[in-house]
């Protein structure tokens, strides 16, 4: 298996590009985000990959960073989410972002990326729910069991400041994404106003 490429970019395609490694032109597929960061023709670069093995073919995915690389990989976990379409998520999204819907459970964010109605939007954010998909707090994607997960846990104080949020205007997301930076600086067991006075200065700042 193939999991990584450094070489020189020999030229772009639609939805992919071929790095030269060593002579030999590898074709990768790859979101957006990371095509767009590989530079110009004979460029040096460096792509993560995930190679997909089938009867018919052998497909490589590039990615700009491991994190991306991750989210691809768990995003075809979620039941009629094939290559394509996590690839259209990563062009619409960060890995971050990504993750950060899963856990605010905002479908309407993951419904950006081109072929992400609704209803594939709320599987998503279902499955991975389910699965405990977060992030650290250094921005790595984290993937464990159930009650694994690097966020606060959802309900009581934690979930209560987001609602207030939500009424106040911010979106879910955003709302969220403020109120687990507050709980990792106030601790465990921060009450319900420290959380919310907390949360608006992030989202001030």
């Amino acid at each position: 298996m193939i999991a990584k490429l450094k070489g020189i970019l020999d030229s772009h395609r639609d939805d992919g590009a071929v790095i030269d490694v060593g002579g030999v032109g590898y074709l990768i597929f790859g979101s957006s985000r990371t095509l767009g960061q590989l530079g110009d023709p004979g460029a040096a670069v460096s792509v993560h990959v995930d190679t997909h093995v089938r009867e018919d073919h052998i497909h490589l995915y590039g990615f700009a960073t491991e994190n991306e690389r991750r989210c691809f990989q768990v995003l075809q976990t979620v039941q009629g989410v094939g290559a394509k379409a996590a690839l259209a998520i990563l062009s619409a999204l960060s890995p971050e972002e990504v993750m950060q819907s899963v856990a605010a459970q905002d479908k309407t964010m993951l419904t950006r990326a081109d072929g992400v109605g609704p209803k594939l939007a709320t599987r998503i954010v279902n499955e991975l729910k389910d699965k405990a998909v977060g992030w650290s707090p250094g921005g790595s994607l984290v993937v464990g069991k159930s009650g694994a997960a690097a966020t606060p846990v959802a309900g009581g104080p934690v979930e209560d400041a987001v609602s207030a949020l939500v009424n106040l205007g911010y979106g879910r997301s955003d709302a969220y994404g403020a109120v687990v930076a507050a709980s990792r600086t106030l601790g465990d067991g921060a009450a319900l106003d420290r959380l919310i006075s907390t949360s608006l200065r992030e989202l001030a700042s």
